[in-house]
């Protein structure tokens, strides 16, 4: 994330505009490198370097437009149709129920719930394995890749027979295909903007705030006229579309240097460069963890996410039972989506004038009220009380979504961002993964879904709790590293004196021989 201009301090917290190459002597250390005064975390700076290109090369400077608005509009649509047809997945979830539903089977919404959760969870379980891929093949192929397994995916769960085979189609393919076409729309767009990272992070993550406004009514539509097989294969549309949208990821040459290289040597050649497709010596990049406020971090958000996905599966069935008289009840997951894209884009631009690490903050608010809010719930017993709690609960979400990014940028720099994020993804799979299926065992326990969403409020109150301590362990480990670069000067000071000391005494003594 990088801050406005008027915000140095901030703007010293990134490593985007920064060389691959050492710090300027008495320069201020770069926040996410990590401790350098052990000989494992020096290699693993050296292979970084190594990564980062020929010693000497310019990273590419943010052209901050440009074509970077288009990249802003294909991730848009990634976000959109990704997280999108995921947080309406609700309407989905009570079609399947209808059409692969038996009264004999009391466990249904428990085999059910598995559905969705496990794509929602795949979604980032696959997360480091396409940092890799981007690393290697870059944003544009990974995206493309994924976009064409996500249209397989959901084009083979339109033929199935039973709820069984969806766990396959649906639950990993399906979700597979989305994490290798979502991740590089994150890493992508640190590369076309820096001084409005903040604000393109909102717009980008409002897509799919958009999505879920309008596709519950797409979906109560057309699962109502067409049933559920049909609706998925129109959904692969929007599949298509994104696989189009990922031919937009266009990398940046790094310098121009190697544009007059490139086109020397032809665009063919330029295209399959040795330096591009060479495999990192470093498939996984686990130094990133020695850098302590990214693994409370990396710790403290998946703690916080175990109850995040239950309303978005478990709200239409818990409406369906408390309003059964209520019309349009897919109007509580289009309240979600709208106040959680005004969340990203408010929260966004409010992000770009917080200075450094202490963006983390704006989550640990986002938490708090998305647990009270989920233990708000089964409270109401209005339809205007719940469609206020939705309100409040999209607004945060939208405010812990759309800082994602640019917090990733301000903890690891931007060199490590993609595997960096791509493991906080990885982690946060298991809770997304395991929250909706417990939720759905109480429901069909004990008749009713208010212990679930109760239970479901209190990780983000801890995990909010976790958060509180990364700004002052941030500080803590810079201190410390500032501390070590300035005995590191005050060594070369006294080395630089004693060496001219020894050369002047060598000069008299060579003089008075002389004279002698």
């Amino acid at each position: 994330m990088v801050p406005s201009q008027e915000d140095p301090a901030a703007a010293r917290g990134t490593s985007e505009a920064q060389p691959p190459g050492p710090a300027p002597l008495g320069a201020a250390p770069l926040p996410g490198l990590g401790p350098s005064d052990s000989p494992e975390a020096a290699a693993a700076e050296k292979v970084e370097v190594e990564l980062a290109g020929p010693a000497g090369a310019e990273p590419p400077e943010p052209p901050e437009g440009g074509w970077g608005w288009l990249v802003m509009l294909a991730a848009m649509w990634c976000n959109g149709s990704v997280f999108g047809i995921q947080n309406a997945c609700g309407v989905l979830f009570v079609s399947m129920l209808k059409t692969f539903g038996s009264k004999d089977d009391d466990k249904m919404v428990f085999k059910t719930a598995w559905v969705s959760s496990l794509s929602m969870g795949m979604i980032f379980f696959c997360c480091p394995i396409v940092s890799v891929f981007t690393d290697i093949l870059g944003c544009r192929k990974t995206a493309v890749m994924g976009a064409a397994f996500g249209f397989v995916g959901l084009m083979s769960s339109s033929f199935v027979s039973s709820i069984e085979p969806l766990y396959l189609t649906y639950g990993i393919i399906f979700a597979c295909g989305c994490s290798f076409a979502y991740q590089p729309s994150l890493v992508i767009l640190g590369h076309y903007f820096k001084k409005r990272l903040g604000l393109v992070n909102g717009i980008v993550t409002a897509g799919s705030s958009v999505f879920t406004i309008l596709l519950p009514f797409l979906l109560r539509v057309l699962t109502d006229s067409v049933g559920l097989f049909y609706t998925l294969r129109v959904l692969c549309i929007f599949m298509f579309v994104l696989f189009l949208a990922a031919f937009t990821y266009r990398p940046l040459a790094s310098s121009a240097k190697e544009k007059d290289s490139g086109t020397k040597g032809g665009n063919r050649f330029s295209l399959f460069s040795r330096r591009k497709f060479s495999p990192p010596k470093k498939i996984f990049n686990f130094a990133i963890f020695k850098v302590t406020a990214y693994a409370a971090w990396a710790a403290g958000i998946p703690l916080a996410l175990f109850g995040y996905f239950v309303p978005y599966v478990h709200l239409m069935k818990h409406v369906n039972e408390r309003f059964q008289d209520e019309k349009n009840k897919e109007v509580v997951l289009m309240c979600i989506g709208i106040t959680s894209g005004v969340g990203r884009l408010l929260f966004g631009r409010i992000a770009d004038y917080v200075p450094g690490v202490k963006k983390v903050y704006l989550q640990v608010l986002s938490f708090f009220f998305i647990g009270l809010m989920s233990m708000m719930i089964p409270l109401c017993s209005v339809f205007g009380a719940l469609i206020a709690v939705c309100l409040i609960m999209g607004l945060f979400d939208g405010c812990f979504i759309s800082i994602m990014a640019p917090i990733a940028f301000e903890l690891v720099g931007a060199q490590d961002v993609s595997q960096a994020i791509g493991f906080l993804l990885g982690f946060i799979s298991i809770p997304m993964t395991v929250g909706p299926p417990v939720a759905g065992l109480l429901r069909d326990k004990l008749g009713s879904y208010d212990v679930a969403f109760y239970l479901a409020g209190i990780p983000p109150l801890i995990g909010g709790a976790v958060l509180c301590f990364i700004p002052w362990i941030h500080s803590k480990k810079q201190r410390e590293l500032g501390k070590g670069t300035e005995g590191e000067k005050m060594e070369k000071m006294l080395e630089n004196q004693n060496s001219l000391l020894s050369s002047s005494s060598g000069i008299f003594k060579k003089e008075s021989d002389s004279v002698i």
